[in-house]
This record gives C-alpha cells, sequence and structure tokens, in this order.
C-alpha cells in the first residue's frame, strides 16, 4: 500500500464511525471499564459493558465489533469468554483481543489458546504482550519465550516486529504494538506512528481504552485500517492533551476532548512511515 491509501483508508474509517454510531459491547479489565467506555463513545461508537456468559454472548451477536480484554480476569470469565468468540465466529463479527497479563495464570494461558482457535480480528498490547502470545501460539517471535509478562513491556517495539507479523499473517488480520512509537501490521504492510504523549504511561486504561477504541473502527473498516486508524487518533489526541495538561489527572480529561474533537484530517495527517 502507498502512504496516499493508507490515509484514505484512515478518512474513511473515522468518518464511517462518527456517522453509524456502531454498537461495539466490551469485556474489559474492571479497573478500567469507565476510561474504555467514554473513549469509544468520544470515537464515535456506542458503548456496552457486559461480563456474564449469555449477556457476552448475545451482545457479540448484536454488536458490530466487540473488544476483549484479558485483565482482572473473574472466574465467570472461563465460560464467558468462549461463548462471547463463538457467537462472534458464528456472526462473523470482528473482535480485538488485548492479551494483558499473558503468562499470570492458568485460567488466562487456557483461554488464550482457545482463542488461537477462533483469532480476533486485531490484537493489541505492548511488545512484550505481543511477544509472549506468539510464542503461546508457537508462530515465529524471533525471541524465546520467557513465563509471565504484565502490563508494562519490556521489550521494545522493534523488538516485537516479527512477532507481530507473524500474529497477522496467522490471523488474517492485524496487530498493534504500543510504544513510544506504535507499530501497525497487516503481515504485509507495517507502519509506524509517531506522536502521543508520555503521560498516557501515567494514565491507567490508556491501552485499553486504545483497544476499546481500536474495536469501534474496526466495526466499520478493516482489520489494518481499523487498528492504524485508533493508533492515529490516540497519537493525534494525545499529542493534543499532553499541550494543555498539567499532570496525569488533566490530561486524561483533555484527552476524550482532543479524541473527540479531531477531525478526520487531522487523524490521517498525524505522522507515519511505512517501515
Amino acid at each position: 500500500m502507498e502512504l496516499e491509501e493508507i490515509k484514505q483508508g484512515i478518512l474513511g474509517a473515522v468518518r464511517k464511525a462518527k456517522d453509524t454510531t456502531p454498537l461495539v459491547p466490551s469485556i474489559t479489565n474492571s479497573v478500567t471499564i469507565n476510561f474504555v467506555a467514554n473513549a469509544q463513545l468520544a470515537a464515535g461508537g456506542s458503548a456496552a459493558m457486559v461480563y456474564l456468559p449469555d449477556e457476552g454472548a448475545g451482545m457479540a451477536a448484536l454488536g458490530s465489533a466487540m473488544y476483549i480484554n484479558m485483565g482482572t480476569l473473574l472466574p465467570i470469565y472461563e465460560k464467558t469468554l468462549p461463548l462471547t468468540v463463538h457467537s462472534l465466529a458464528d456472526h462473523d463479527h470482528p473482535w480485538v483481543l488485548d492479551p494483558v497479563g499473558i503468562g499470570l495464570g492458568g485460567m488466562r494461558r487456557e483461554l488464550l489458546l482457545f482463542f488461537r482457535k477462533e483469532p480476533p480480528a486485531v490484537v493489541r498490547g505492548n511488545a512484550s504482550e505481543i511477544i509472549a502470545l506468539a510464542n503461546l501460539w508457537q508462530l515465529d517471535s524471533g525471541m524465546a519465550a520467557d513465563g509471565v509478562r504484565g502490563v508494562d513491556a519490556t521489550d521494545s517495539v522493534r523488538e516485537a516486529r516479527l512477532a507481530a507479523e507473524s500474529l497477522a499473517r496467522f490471523t488474517n488480520g492485524a496487530v498493534a504494538v504500543s510504544g513510544p512509537a506504535d507499530l501497525v501490521t497487516d503481515g504485509h504492510t507495517t507502519v509506524m506512528s509517531e506522536g502521543g504523549s508520555e503521560l498516557f504511561t501515567k494514565v491507567t486504561g490508556s491501552g485499553c481504552a486504545l483497544g476499546g477504541v481500536t474495536a469501534v473502527y474496526a466495526a466499520v473498516a478493516t482489520p489494518f485500517f481499523a487498528a492504524l486508524t485508533a493508533v492515529q487518533a490516540f497519537n493525534t489526541a494525545g499529542r493534543e492533551a499532553a499541550r494543555r495538561a498539567g499532570g496525569p489527572g488533566t490530561f486524561a480529561a483533555y484527552f476524550l476532548d482532543a479524541l473527540y474533537q479531531a477531525a478526520p484530517e487531522e487523524i490521517a495527517g498525524n505522522p507515519f512511515h511505512i517501515v
């Protein structure tokens, strides 16, 4: 793909999300539910947060796409997540996976192994999570597995490129790797997006919110354009929020304002390049 084609794809995703207000339910980290929902609303989506098995399966059928975040798992998720993913597959609805805390506990591992059979349209995570997921799914990551991964990356975005591309080709979807500069790939075209702010690392749920917004765009665009548009939107809004904020508290508020106010042309025009 050429740069201009990519920009047009981003423009189309932003405009369509705002025009259609897709319903995009989430099963997400209980620590970050509010921030995820508000970010989805700011991007143009309609949010719904669920955790019960029948509600997960039902909303997977009703919604246009879905976000599943592996943080703060509850015992009931052992039933909820497989039923939800089955329903998503049955209705051919895309979903976004955030493999938070990969390597922590047996249930999390078994659920992530289950997702290999019915994979997401987009995987979003930090570099360490993406490398760990590629290893768990026995794909080429370029790095040895080393056990537990937390919410903070110990590997660099560029070190995760091979793992991201392997995952994207396996899922026939896209992968977004968050970092100082963000990597997005469909396994064939790989892009680095710049901008954002270090204050994202001081606000709980920034990555979760990015996953939720990625799912909003997945409802109206291909996996690659969904992942890249969300990253571009966050980098645009994050840069503007950091310019105005005095610290993490005001940054979160200014970020939601900036995400809501960002024009499609601003998001498409955020600096990025093909690597």
